[in-house]
């Protein structure tokens, strides 16, 4: 396959899943962006690989990942911004729920591409892990920690909504 052909056929299924992770769109162009020019740069290796859409799932995962860490330190969000869509996707109305979308922020950046592999790209442990460097226990503790979190914050949505 060639570099243009995967970029057809995958580039829109790559913003999506760094729209997912990240919750906007503009930083999801910039993550599909950058993991496919890392794929570029080295594309007859990854064209060898024996999956290429995990190899550059992979640089785009780690990309996320890497730019949380980064953001910590470098930017200070000002406002939040509804995304700008030019493709709808029926999956985005599962994550534009506010309640959905305030309980996955509460997560750690790990936590919420745990979730996010295993539950919208349908991902096993196995593979999980291999994307994130870690083994599959380790897959399965952090998504445990992150649905627990999920739990709590839809409790304590209900107790506000009781005393409101």
């Amino acid at each position: 396959m060639e570099f243009e052909e995967y970029v057809s056929a995958r580039g829109q299924e790559l913003v999506r899943l760094g729209f997912t992770v990240s919750g906007d769109y503009q930083r999801a162009e910039d993550l599909a962006q950058t993991a496919l020019m890392q794929a570029f740069r080295s594309w007859r290796k990854v064209r060898k690989a024996d999956d290429p859409h995990h190899y550059v799932r992979r640089i785009l995962v780690n990309e996320y990942l890497a730019m949380t860490r980064r953001r910590s330190f470098t930017e200070a969000p000002t406002a939040e911004v509804e995304p700008h869509r030019t493709v709808p996707d029926p999956a985005t109305g599962i994550v534009d729920s506010d309640d959905l979308w305030h309980a996955l922020q509460e997560l750690s950046a790990r936590e919420r591409v745990v979730l996010v592999l295993r539950y919208y790209q349908d991902l096993d442990d196995r593979t999980i892990a291999d994307l994130l460097g870690i083994k599959p226990s380790s897959v399965r503790a952090t998504a445990s920690r992150g649905l627990a979190t999920l739990r709590k914050s839809k409790q304590s949505n209900r107790v506000d909504e009781r005393l409101s």
